[in-house]
This record gives structure tokens, sequence and C-alpha cells, in this order.
């Protein structure tokens, strides 16, 4: 049995589908805090288990049965919160005798830099259970950076507003993540392998031109709620492209032009 948790965010969803593409969909369960969100997954034959990261007891029934648990980070990253809610995930999949954690980690956590060092913490504690374990350091979305609204409204101008990055950013389409995902819980040899997953990389005058407009340079002061997370950007990991996401997947991910046509 393959469960699944974060099946009601961006994320877990797109896994399911890939793996109920390759599996009869009672192979599969999803975790999901309400039930009720999970239910097209229900309707497909998909079991559903009621669990909370902030519910040690509810993660153990969620977790029986798991011979493979794609961890999928919380999302809260707010002072002490994911860590706690991690700690749970952890110590229930222990307890449950889970055969394999697929963890999604994140870039940099080999270094635990900034908010992403959740993740360090949370690779420790996996490894140290003596679980089978497979961390998925994820690179940043390029829905992140990359909205169908930015899209839009660069068009509309005529020009694309964006800071210098200083180094072509190495992000990945939430699709190809997932199916790398998919692929590490139903293939074998990946026990104790560390992916950096990251995509081909690209730039804000490339993303202009893919858009089909001019790209106009914006200062750091001028990016509003973009300006916390230059410094991430700017580190050399996102400027580093690595072959584990096309080694999984079989294919190149991709390219920020074929991305953006996924916009339109």
């Amino acid at each position: 049995m393959i469960v699944v948790t974060g099946a009601t965010g961006r994320f877990g969803p797109v896994v399911v589908d890939d793996l109920i593409a390759e599996l009869p969909a009672g192979e599969v369960a999803v975790v999901a805090r309400d039930p009720e969100k999970a239910r097209p997954f229900a309707e497909r034959g998909v079991e559903v288990r009621q669990a909370d990261y902030d519910d040690p007891a509810s993660l153990g029934r969620a977790f029986a049965g798991a011979d493979r648990l794609l961890f999928v980070s919380a999302s809260d990253t707010s002072p002490g919160v994911r860590p706690r809610q991690h700690a749970n995930v952890v110590a229930a999949a222990e307890t449950a005798g889970v055969g394999h954690i697929v963890y999604t980690s994140a870039i940099t956590a080999e270094d635990g830099a900034s908010f992403l060092a959740d993740h360090t913490t949370t690779e420790r504690a996996i490894r140290d259970t003596g679980i089978a374990y497979t961390f998925l350091r994820n690179t940043f979305y390029t829905e992140e950076l990359v909205t169908a609204d930015l899209a839009a409204a660069a068009v509309k101008a005529g020009e694309l507003a964006a800071p210098a990055i200083g180094q072509p950013l190495v992000t990945a389409p939430i699709a190809d993540l997932a199916l790398a995902a998919s692929a590490v819980l139903t293939g074998t040899g990946h026990e104790k392998a560390v992916y950096e997953l990251r995509g081909p990389g690209w730039t804000y005058p490339q993303l202009a031109e893919a858009l089909g407009v001019t790209f106009r340079e914006l200062a750091d002061d001028e990016t509003g709620g973009m300006a916390f997370i230059l410094p991430l950007l700017r580190l050399p990991q996102f400027g580093t492209p690595t072959p584990d996401l096309e080694r999984l997947l079989g294919r190149p991910a991709a390219p920020i032009e074929e991305f953006v046509r996924t916009l339109r």
C-alpha cells in the first residue's frame, strides 16, 4: 500500500493522479485533514484516511499498513509549527511500521538556508528512525514565480518587469516534480537516495521573450512582496542544474517556453 499525505494540497493530488494511472486505485490511500475535500479520490476507488499533522494518534491510524509513505512537507512555515508537525509525522511512521518514507524535502536542505532549514532537521529525524528513505529535494515550483496573472499582465502591458537575479533559475513545474515522486514510489532501488530535483534554468528576459514582450529590470526595492525571497533565489543552488529530475522522468523537464504555453 502506498499512502500519500497532503492529498488536498497543490502537489499531493498530482502525485495521486500519476499513481492511479499506473496502479490499481485500491493500492493507494490518501491522507486528508478534511476527508470531504478528498472525495474525488474516493469516487475513483482510492481509500481516504483522515489525519492531521497536529494529531499524532490520527497519523498512526492513517499510516497503518503503509509499505511506502509519501510524506509531503507541511505548508505552514510559522516559527515552530512545521518542525513540530514533521516530528509528529516521523514518529507516527516509525510506530506504524512504515516500510519506506519518501519525503518532499527542498533545495538547500543540505545546509539549512533560511526557513528551508526545517527540511534539514526533518531529513535528520527520518534517517535516525532507521526506516528506508528517499529525499526529494524539490526546487521551487515554477508556478510560484510564473503565474497566469503575471503572464496576462505582462502581455497586456507589453512588458515584463522583474528583478535581476544574476543567474538562471532552476525551478520546475509541479507536474514534473510530482511525476518524479510517483516514479520513486512505484520503482525500486531508491533506498537512501537523495535527489536534487531541479529543472532547466531560465531567466526573466527569457520568460519575457517566451511571452512575446519586452523585459524591464526592477530594482530590488521595487519588487514588493517578492523582495524577501530574492536572497534565496540568488543562492548558488538556485542557479545550478542537476540531472536527477531528468533521470527520474526519463525525459528532460519542461523548459520555461513549454511551461508558458500551459498558462494560455
